[in-house]
């Protein structure tokens, strides 16, 4: 597959050839892709979702009234589940939810996805994100000459700290590096603006 090489300010600059669609059958992949975005997304959740039990619950050791004579219901504990301010039976408490893929599988997964975006018109090449200074204006510029609408996420080969700085108070754009890329990211953005570096990058990693 071919793809068109363009500049900052929206210019094609050259054509390069790239093996992403190495893809005969178009449903090959697609349960690695499920695969790996369900296991980054358990990954993300913190798990700290916690009751506690009667054991746990503050307050007294005392019997609340005595067992006989009163009329009322025998009680033990005021700890006692069914008592308000009581324990929680059978509450949630921390946990892991991670979930581990074999690294083939988060391969094809991440080359299933680029494809498919390659092959939609989703994905832009550039030359390069160069910037001098952290400066927000300047990514909006990039992104209205590349004719972005939508969400964006901007590849670069090495870790970029301007641009990164310069997209940080964009709520809709987002920078990553080709080492960093995952399959879930790869599919959240509406549009990948990838650089000459992290295309070599990601084919290097992908091979």
């Amino acid at each position: 597959m071919k793809v068109n090489v363009q500049n900052t300010k929206g210019d094609s600059v050259e054509e390069l050839e790239i093996n992403f669609d190495a893809f005969e059958d178009d449903s090959k992949g697609l349960q690695a892709v499920h695969d790996a975005v369900v296991a980054y997304r358990a990954s993300q959740r913190s798990g700290t979702a916690c009751a506690k039990t009667r054991s746990e619950v503050a307050g007294t050791g005392k019997k609340p009234w005595r067992q006989k004579g009163t009329g009322r219901a025998r009680a033990g504990s005021k700890q006692s589940p069914i008592w308000r301010g009581g324990g929680v039976v059978f509450g949630p408490g921390p946990r892991s939810f991670r979930k581990d893929i074999n690294k083939k599988t988060r391969k094809l997964a991440l080359r299933k996805a680029l494809s498919e975006r390659f092959k939609a018109g989703e994905v832009l090449v550039v030359d390069q994100v160069q910037m001098d200074q952290p400066k927000t204006k300047d990514v909006i510029r990039l992104l209205d000459q590349l004719k972005v609408d939508g969400t964006a996420l901007i590849v670069t080969g090495e870790v970029n700290a301007n641009a990164q700085l310069s997209a940080r108070n964009i709520p809709y754009v987002d920078v990553t590096t080709s080492a960093s890329l995952n399959t879930y990211d790869t599919l959240k953005f509406d549009c990948l603006i990838l650089t000459k570096d992290a295309l070599s990058g990601l084919e290097s990693r992908l091979s």
